[in-house]
C-alpha cells in the first residue's frame, strides 16, 4: 500500500511539472507574438495618393505655402522643405518624433464618420512636421507666435468669454465661424463647450519634445468635465481603451471650417481641435 501512494504521488507531481512546462512555454509563445507584431510595423512610405495630399496642402494654406513639386515644398518666404526623408522602416514612436512632410498622411483622416474605436495607432494629424508649423505661425520660444494672435470671443450668446487664437491663415476668422455655429445649438449641448480648456500656450505635447499645435495657437480644447484623454485611459499605455462623450453635431462644425478633431485617434483627446484644413475633404480655409 506504502509503495502505491508514493507511485501516485510521483505521477501527480510528474503531471504538475509538465503543466508548468507547458503553461511558461504558452507564455513565452504569447509574448513572443506580441513583440513580433509591434516590430513588424514599419512606418515612413508616402500613401499612394501623395500628390493629392500635397495639392491639398498647398491649396490649404494659400498664404504661406506657394507650391511643391513632388519632392519639396516651397514656401511662400523663400524657404523649402523636402517632402520625404526616404525612410520606410520607422517605428511608431520615430514616426511621431521624426516624421517628414508625407508622413502626414500615413492614415486618412474620417471626416464625418460616427465617432468609434480607431484601428491601433491611427492618429490622423497627430503626426505633424514641426519644421513647418514653425515656418507658418512661428516659434513660440522666439516669442514669434504671439505677434500674430487675436482675441475672439467665444459663444456670446452664451456668456462664453475670449479666447486667444492665431491670425495666421485665417485661423481666427475659421474659428469665429465656428463660434457662430456653435452658439445656435440646443442649449443641452453648450455644456460641452464652456469653458473651454485653453487655446495659445507655448508648450511641448505631453510625453514628447514635440511642439503642441496650442503652441502655434491654432488649437483649442473644450470643457474638459466631458472629456477623455488616452493618457488617462484605464488601459495600458500600448493599448489605450477609447471613450468619448463629445456629440458629433460639434464635431462637424469644427470639420466644416478646416479643424479636425481628435477623437477619431487611437491615442484620442477628445476636448482638442485643431486647424488642419488640409486633411479634410474640401479646402477648409478661411483665408
Amino acid at each position: 500500500m506504502l509503495h502505491a501512494y508514493w507511485a501516485q504521488l510521483m505521477r501527480t507531481f510528474v503531471r504538475s511539472q509538465l503543466g508548468i512546462m507547458v503553461f511558461a512555454l504558452g507564455l513565452c509563445s504569447a509574448s513572443s507574438l506580441f513583440i513580433n507584431a509591434y516590430a513588424s510595423e514599419a512606418y515612413g512610405a508616402a500613401p499612394s495618393n501623395i500628390k493629392e495630399h500635397l495639392d491639398r496642402l498647398v491649396l490649404a494654406y494659400p498664404n504661406t505655402i506657394d507650391r511643391h513639386d513632388g519632392k519639396f515644398l516651397f514656401m511662400k518666404n523663400g524657404t523649402r522643405f523636402p517632402i520625404s526623408d526616404n525612410k520606410t522602416n520607422k517605428t511608431f514612436d520615430e514616426l511621431l518624433a521624426k516624421p517628414d512632410i508625407d508622413d502626414m498622411f500615413y492614415v486618412p483622416y474620417p471626416a464625418g464618420s460616427e465617432p468609434a474605436q480607431p484601428a491601433r495607432n491611427s492618429d490622423p494629424g497627430r503626426v505633424r512636421f514641426e519644421p513647418l508649423f514653425v515656418a507658418m505661425y512661428g516659434d513660440c520660444t522666439k516669442h514669434e507666435a504671439v505677434k500674430n494672435l487675436r482675441t475672439i470671443k467665444w459663444l456670446p450668446k452664451h456668456v462664453g468669454g475670449s479666447v486667444t487664437i492665431t491670425r495666421i491663415n485665417g485661423v481666427d476668422k475659421a474659428l469665429e465661424a465656428v463660434s457662430r455655429e456653435l452658439d445656435e445649438l440646443p442649449n443641452d449641448l453648450i455644456k460641452y463647450l464652456k469653458p473651454i480648456a485653453g487655446t495659445y500656450n507655448c508648450r511641448a505635447i505631453a510625453g514628447t519634445n514635440n511642439k503642441s499645435m496650442h503652441a502655434y495657437a491654432a488649437a483649442i480644447d473644450i470643457n474638459s468635465k466631458f472629456s477623455n484623454y488616452w493618457r488617462w485611459s484605464s488601459g495600458s499605455k500600448r493599448a489605450p481603451i477609447w471613450r468619448n462623450q463629445i456629440p458629433i453635431q460639434i464635431v462637424h462644425i469644427f470639420e466644416r471650417h478646416g479643424f479636425i478633431w481628435g477623437g477619431y485617434w487611437y491615442h484620442y483627446d477628445t476636448m482638442h481641435f485643431e486647424y488642419r484644413p488640409e486633411l479634410l475633404p474640401s479646402k477648409g480655409s478661411a483665408g
